[in-house]
């Protein structure tokens, strides 16, 4: 995204989320604060967001947030009380986070930030008292730097989420992110998505691919960054990572969608995977 400006994309995936909560019963996500965060200011967008057609990428959407939580609660149970949202966008998880214990830091670009507070205000959706905003430009500042002068301790374990930003970084600002989150202390973790390499794709993959990479460029910002899952296990594994686990769509289509009346799944087109791993 270019600096200064709020992230459009950010907005495109809340409104996919809100529109999630309306049309699909039950929700993958249960996400309260998805609808009255976007509010009634986007009718055409969360029109196109709740036809049939935007089914598998709002699945999508969801599926992804509902991953990475679940394995936050992982983390929650075997005692990490820090949670960071790396590009949180408009991002929800802090306003309804069931967990006393954990501290929430949202690390996003100044701009976005600033939007998203507007948007919080502008709802009457309430900052909680365990939320930390930490302002970062991933390109040129670094996280550990971000995250001190926030009070993170990066001296006790952490879970990291790391949704829908992995494809706009260059491979550099991918590295040195995973590789701050790799020498945390042992427990910690990170949850993400990344894209997969377009010439690995299907011919069916690679026209849904070309489509979607001319919306978010015409959006100004672009897709840069891409892996294979071997190429994924290598990162990981490099930057000290132990436990690892990839999920395409059929594997989070049986954990996820199983047996839902209304057939809601991901297509098996599968531009994208999701990934934990573990320090």
């Amino acid at each position: 995204m270019e600096t200064g400006k709020a992230s459009r994309t950010a907005l495109g995936v809340a409104i996919r989320r809100a529109a999630h909560q309306i049309m699909d019963d039950p929700p993958v996500l249960d996400d309260p604060i998805a609808v009255p965060l976007v509010g009634p200011d986007f009718p055409k967008q969360m029109e196109r967001a709740m036809h049939r057609v935007a089914r598998d990428f709002r699945a999508f959407m969801a599926v992804r947030s509902r991953y990475v939580e679940d394995k936050l609660a992982e983390a929650v149970a075997n005692g990490v009380k820090q949670y960071v949202v790396l590009g949180a966008g408009l991002d929800t998880f802090a306003y309804r986070n069931p967990f006393p214990s954990l501290r929430v830091f949202e690390v996003d670009f100044p701009a976005t930030q600033e939007w998203k507070k507007s948007m919080l205000a502008k709802a009457s959706i309430a900052v909680p008292r365990d939320l930390t905003f930490v302002a970062l430009d991933f390109e040129r500042e670094t996280l550990a730097k971000g995250l001190a002068k926030a009070g993170f301790d990066m001296g006790s374990p952490a879970f990291f989420g790391w949704l829908g930003v992995i494809p706009y970084l260059s491979l550099e600002a991918f590295r040195s992110t995973l590789r701050v989150i790799g020498a945390m202390p042992a427990g910690s973790g990170v949850g993400f998505d990344f894209a997969l390499a377009p010439e690995t794709l299907s011919p069916e993959g690679r026209v849904a691919f070309d489509a979607l990479a001319g919306r978010v460029a015409a959006a100004g910002e672009p897709f840069q960054l891409f892996f294979t899952p071997d190429g994924m296990e290598t990162e990981l594994l490099d930057a000290g990572f132990h436990r690892l686990e990839q999920r395409n769509s059929e594997l989070l289509n049986e954990i996820y969608f199983r047996d839902r009346a209304d057939g809601l799944k991901l297509s098996a087109v599968g531009l994208g995977l999701v990934v934990s791993a573990w320090v």
